[in-house]
C-alpha cells in the first residue's frame, strides 16, 4: 500500500492531516455520496509523507531554511526576492525516483479509467493544493489560489505539481508563518489530482448551502457562468445567480449576470486554458436550465446532511455529456458560527456641533463624509459609505440609498420616499431639516443619530457611539403578535432573525420599483410602443425576454417568493400595488398610461384600479405572479391585502377579478385581507368583515383621511402636534375596528407607521386587545422590550 499518494476511494474526512482539507472532503463525498447519484470525479491525492520525503531527500528543506535566513517580513523588496528565490528553488528540484514513478502510475491508472488507455499522453487533470496542517491558526489558505486546469502528459503533472508545492512558500504565507513564529515545516501540502469535467465546452460554479449575505440557512445559493470555474472563483465574471429555498425545493429568485468571459481549453502546454468572450446572445440566457439548478441545490441539500453544516460547493456541468459533477465542497466558516440571537442597539456616547435637526427615522447611527447632491442626475458622483445630503429623494435615488452610511433631507416627514426606504434598508435618516444642505458641505465629516427619540440630530464631524448586543433569547415576548413590515427582498433573509411572527406588510411597490422598473402596461403593449427611447430601456431591462408580461410576473413572483421564504412557514401579508399614479408616471413607460392628478393621494390608486379595464389586465398580471408563488413555488404562507378599498361593492369586484385568475378565497388556505386606513373601512367594518378574512390598519392614510391632512405634503406643511395617529378622532376609530373584529371573528393588525414612532400608541393598541403588530424592522426589539410580559 502506497504511503505516497492515495486515491479519492482511500480517504476520508478523518483524513486531514495526511492529505489537507480540500482531498480529504473529496475522498468523503467520492465514497459516500456517489451511492446517492452525486457524482463525483475520480482522482488521487499525494500525502503530507510524500511532501516530507520531497523536501528532506532533495534537501530543499535546508536550501528553504538558507535563503530564508535574515528575513525581514516589513521589507517588502526583500521579502519578494526570497519568496521569488524559494519557489524557483522548488520547482528547479527533481522528484526522488521512487515518488515520481508512484505519481506517474497513479496519473496513467486514472487515465485507463477515463478510456484513456493506449495513450501515453493520459488525460486531462485538475492539479490542486491543498494544506494539510488544521492545527495551525489560518495555515489553510497556504496554497489555496494555486489550481492549475487541463494538465495533461506526465511532465506537464510533474511540473504542476511541483509548482503546487511551491504555492506553499508564497509571499503572503512566508510572512504569516515567520510573523507568528511557527516553523515553515509545521505544515505539509497535499497536491489533489482530479479528473476535468469538460465545464469549458458547458458551465460551472459555485454553491453555498446558506445565504452569504445574511446567513439565512433555509436558501441555497448558486451561481453559474460558462466555461471553467477559475473565473467565478477569481471574480473576473459576473454570474448568473439562483436561490433554491430548501423546504419547498423551488426555485424563488434567479437573475442572469453579463458572464462577459469564459475559461476553455488552449492547446498551448504552456498555457493549457484561455480567456475568449461570450457572444451577446449567450450573456443574456442562463448558463444552466431549471432543472439543473434543482438538482445542484438536492446535491447541496444531501451533501450538508452528510456534514451536519453548511458548506460551500464548487461544481461543474460537463458540455460533452451534459453531466453535473461536484469538483469540491468545504465547510462554510462565515455565517455558519455567527450567533444571530445577538441584536444590535446604537447609543451615543458624545453629543457633538449640532449643525441640523429633523425627524428621525430609524433607531441608528451613521457616520461617514457628506456628499451633498441636489439632483438625481448627479448620482453617478456618490460612493459606497457617504452620508447622502440632499433636499428630497424618489425612486430614481435609490441605487445610491441603498449604498449610503446615512440620509438626510431638507424636505418630507416620516412618511416620505426617503423615511421609506431608509426603514426598509436600515439605513439611518433624518428628514425635514429644512436647511441641512445649505450647512453641509460635501466632503465634510458628519454624524446622523436618530437613537435620542423623536428628533434626529446631525452633528459636525465623526462623533462617538457604541453599539449594545441584546440577547433575543433573553427578550420577554408580548401577549399581542408581533410582526413587521417588509420592503426589499435583499433585506428580507437578514431581518428573519429577528423575533418576529411574520409580516404584516409586504409592499409589492418595492419590487416593483427595484427589479422591475417599468409600468406593467407598458410591458403589456410592448409591441406598440413607438418611443425607441422607452423601448430600448425595457429592452436592456428584459434581456433574455421575449415575453415582456412573463417579465413581470416572474420578477414580482421572485421577490415576493424571496419573502415568503425568508419568514415560512409564518403568515406573510402581501399588499396588492399601491402606486399612485405620480408614482407609476415615473416607471419606464409609465406616462403613457397614468393621468396627471392634483392629489395622487386620494386619487385612482388601490382598489379602484385593479377592476376599472385601463388598468385590469395589469392587476391580472399581479394575480398571475401571486398564484405562481402560492400554487409553483409552494408558499401557501402568502396572503393578500387588498388597499384603499372604498366601498363593500370594490371589495367584492376585487375578489371576483382574483378568482378568475386562480387565486380563489379559502383555496389552499388562501387569506384575503383589507387595508383599513379609509374611515369607511371602519365605518362599515362589520359588512367589509363579511367578504373579507381580516383588516390591516393603514394608520398613516387613516390618520390624513379622518384629520384632513395632506401627507404627501411632508414636513413642509406645519399641522404637526395633535395631527398623528394619537390623536382621539384616529383612536376612536381604531377602537372601534378591534371591537367589530372580535364580535365577527376577524383578526386586525395594524402595519401603519404609528406603533413604530409612537410607543405609548403600541401601548394603547395592546390595551384595546389588537391581533397584531407590524413594526418596521428597526422598532422591533424597542417595543418588544417595552411590551414584553404585559
Amino acid at each position: 500500500m502506497s504511503k505516497f499518494v492515495k486515491f479519492f476511494n482511500e480517504i476520508g474526512i478523518k483524513d486531514v492531516p495526511m492529505v489537507g482539507g480540500k482531498n480529504a472532503s473529496l475522498g468523503e463525498m467520492y465514497q459516500n455520496l456517489t451511492e446517492d447519484g452525486i457524482k463525483v470525479p475520480n482522482g488521487f491525492a499525494t500525502t503530507s509523507d510524500a511532501y516530507n520525503y520531497f523536501v528532506k531527500e532533495t534537501g530543499l528543506d535546508k536550501k528553504i531554511r538558507e535563503i530564508l535566513k535574515g528575513l525581514n517580513t516589513k521589507n517588502m523588496a526583500s521579502l519578494s526576492k526570497k519568496g521569488a528565490a524559494v519557489r524557483a528553488t522548488i520547482i528547479k528540484a527533481e522528484f526522488p525516483e521512487d515518488l515520481k514513478k508512484e505519481i506517474v502510475a497513479s496519473y496513467y491508472k486514472l487515465s485507463a479509467e477515463y478510456g484513456e488507455k493506449n495513450s501515453r499522453l493520459g488525460t486531462d487533470v485538475a492539479v490542486r493544493s491543498s494544506a494539510t496542517a488544521e492545527d495551525l491558526p489560518d495555515a489553510s489558505f497556504a496554497g489555496q489560489q494555486e489550481t492549475f486546469l487541463n494538465i495533461r502528459g506526465e511532465k506537464e503533472l510533474l511540473i504542476a505539481v511541483k509548482k503546487c508545492v511551491a504555492s506553499l512558500f508564497t509571499n503572503r504565507a512566508i510572512s504569516y508563518r515567520h510573523d507568528k513564529g511557527f516553523d515553515h515545516f509545521d505544515i505539509a501540502l497535499s497536491v489533489g489530482v482530479q479528473k476535468m469535467v469538460r465545464s469549458d465546452l458547458g458551465a460551472s460554479g459555485v454553491m453555498f448551502t446558506i445565504d452569504t449575505e445574511s446567513g439565512f440557512r433555509d436558501a441555497v445559493l448558486i451561481n453559474s457562468i460558462f466555461g471553467l470555474g477559475e473565473n467565478i472563483v477569481q471574480g473576473k465574471v459576473n454570474p448568473d445567480e439562483f436561490y433554491v429555498f430548501k423546504p419547498t425545493k423551488t426555485i424563488i429568485s434567479r437573475s442572469i449576470g453579463r458572464k462577459a468571459l469564459k475559461m476553455i481549453y488552449n492547446d498551448d502546454p504552456k498555457n493549457p486554458v484561455k480567456d475568449v468572450k461570450v457572444s451577446e446572445k449567450d450573456c443574456k440566457k442562463a448558463s444552466i436550465c431549471d432543472a439543473e439548478v434543482l438538482r445542484l441545490a438536492e446535491w447541496g441539500m444531501a451533501i450538508e446532511k452528510h456534514y451536519a453544516r453548511p458548506m460551500d460547493i464548487e461544481w461543474a456541468l460537463d458540455g460533452k455529456t451534459n453531466e453535473l459533477f461536484i469538483i469540491q465542497a468545504r465547510p462554510e466558516t462565515i455565517h455558519s458560527t455567527r450567533d444571530y440571537n445577538i441584536i444590535e442597539e446604537y447609543k451615543m456616547e458624545k453629543k457633538g456641533r449640532i449643525i441640523a435637526r429633523g425627524k428621525s427615522v430609524g433607531y441608528k447611527v451613521g457616520a461617514g463624509i457628506a456628499n451633498r447632491i441636489m439632483s438625481a442626475k448627479e448620482i453617478g458622483k456618490f460612493k459606497p459609505g457617504e452620508v447622502l445630503v440632499t433636499e428630497m429623494t424618489d425612486p430614481d435615488w435609490q441605487p445610491i440609498m441603498k449604498i449610503a452610511s446615512a440620509i438626510v433631507t431638507d424636505k418630507g416627514g416620516r412618511t416620505c420616499h426617503a423615511a421609506i426606504v431608509s426603514r426598509e434598508l436600515g439605513i439611518p435618516c433624518v428628514v425635514g431639516t429644512n436647511d441641512a444642505s445649505k450647512k453641509i458641505k460635501t466632503g465634510q465629516a458628519i454624524t446622523v443619530s436618530c437613537t435620542e427619540g423623536e428628533e434626529g440630530i446631525v452633528y459636525d464631524g465623526k462623533v462617538d457611539f457604541k453599539i449594545n448586543k441584546i440577547n433575543v433569547k433573553e427578550l420577554k415576548k408580548p401577549s399581542v403578535k408581533i410582526m413587521m413590515n417588509i420592503g426589499t427582498p435583499k433585506s428580507a433573509f437578514g431581518f428573519s432573525f429577528f423575533p418576529n411572527d411574520g409580516v404584516g406588510l409586504a409592499r409589492e411597490e418595492f419590487i416593483i420599483n427595484d427589479s422591475i422598473k417599468i409600468h406593467p402596461l407598458a410591458l403589456l403593449n410592448y409591441n406598440k410602443i413607438k418611443d425607441k427611447a422607452v423601448k430600448k430601456k425595457i429592452d436592456d431591462l428584459t434581456f433574455g425576454y421575449k415575453d415582456k408580461k412573463q417579465f413581470f410576473i416572474d420578477k414580482l413572483a421572485e421577490g415576493v417568493a424571496v419573502i415568503g421564504a425568508a419568514f415560512f412557514p409564518k403568515d406573510v401579508i402581501v399588499r396588492l400595488s399601491d402606486f399612485k399614479t405620480n408614482e407609476y408616471r415615473n416607471l419606464i413607460g409609465g406616462q403613457c398610461y397614468e393621468p396627471e392628478e392634483s392629489n395622487p393621494m386620494i386619487g385612482w390608486r388601490g382598489a379602484s384600479r385593479y377592476y376599472d379595464e385601463k388598468y385590469r389586465p395589469a392587476f391580472e398580471m399581479e394575480c398571475a405572479a401571486l398564484k405562481k408563488v402560492r400554487d409553483e413555488m409552494g408558499l401557501t404562507n402568502v396572503k393578500i391585502m387588498v388597499p384603499f378599498c372604498r366601498t363593500v361593492e370594490e371589495g367584492k369586484r376585487v375578489i371576483e377579478i382574483m378568482k378568475e385568475n386562480g387565486l380563489k378565497q379559502g383555496e389552499n388556505g388562501l387569506e384575503i385581507y383589507v387595508m383599513a386606513e379609509i374611515p369607511a373601512n371602519i365605518i362599515l367594518a362589520e359588512e367589509f368583515a363579511k367578504i373579507f378574512d381580516g383588516f390591516s390598519i393603514g394608520s398613516n392614510d387613516l390618520t390624513q383621511l379622518t384629520l384632513g391632512i395632506d401627507r404627501d405634503s411632508g414636513g413642509d406643511f406645519h399641522v404637526d402636534g395633535e395631527s398623528n395617529e394619537k390623536n382621539a378622532a384616529v383612536k376612536s376609530l381604531i377602537k372601534h375596528l378591534i371591537e367589530v373584529g372580535k364580535k365577527t371573528g376577524r383578526k386586525v393588525g395594524i402595519c401603519g407607521q404609528g406603533p413604530s414612532d409612537f410607543p405609548d400608541f403600541a401601548d394603547f393598541l395592546l390595551s384595546e386587545g389588537i391581533d397584531s403588530i407590524s413594526l418596521n424592522p428597526d422598532t422591533v426589539i424597542k417595543t418588544m422590550m417595552r411590551l414584553g410580559g404585559k
